[in-house]
C-alpha cells in the first residue's frame, strides 16, 4: 500500500511564511505527477502547484511569485514554500502524487490526508 502524510501545516500571519511537506511510503515503483492542491470552507478543491517527473512547474496564477513547489525524488517527497502569505491562502492543503506501485506500466493517483494552513493576525 502506499500512504501520502502531510506536515508544516499551522497558523501564521499574515505576510508570512510556511513550508509544507509530504512524503509517500510504501510500494513505490516510480512518480510522475507530484502537486499540491487546497480545498477552502465552501469551495471547490483546487490546484495550487504541481511539478512533472521532467521538472516542469505549474502554478495558480493566485499563488505566481509567492509560492515555490519543488521534489527530491530520493526521499519521494514533495514540498511547498508559501511565503508572502495571504489569509485568502487559508485552507486545507493536500498533496497528490501520480505514481506506479507496481511492475506494471500503471499510474495511479494518491492523496496525502490534508493540513490546514490558516493565515490570520
Amino acid at each position: 500500500q502506499v500512504r501520502l502524510v502531510e506536515s508544516g501545516g499551522g497558523l501564521v500571519q499574515p505576510g508570512g511564511s510556511l513550508r509544507l511537506s509530504c512524503v509517500a511510503s510504501g510500494s513505490i515503483f516510480s512518480i510522475d505527477f507530484m502537486g499540491w492542491y487546497r480545498q477552502a470552507p465552501g469551495k471547490q478543491r483546487e490546484l495550487v502547484a504541481g511539478i512533472n517527473s521532467n521538472g516542469d512547474r505549474n502554478y495558480a496564477d493566485s499563488v505566481k511569485g509567492r509560492f515555490t513547489i519543488s521534489r527530491d525524488n530520493a526521499k519521494n517527497t514533495v514540498y511547498l514554500q508559501m511565503d508572502s502569505l495571504e489569509p485568502e491562502d487559508t485552507a486545507v492543503y493536500y498533496c497528490k502524487m501520480r505514481l506506479r506501485s507496481g511492475p506494471l506500466n500503471r499510474y495511479y493517483d494518491f492523496w496525502g490526508q490534508g493540513t490546514q494552513v490558516t493565515v490570520s493576525s
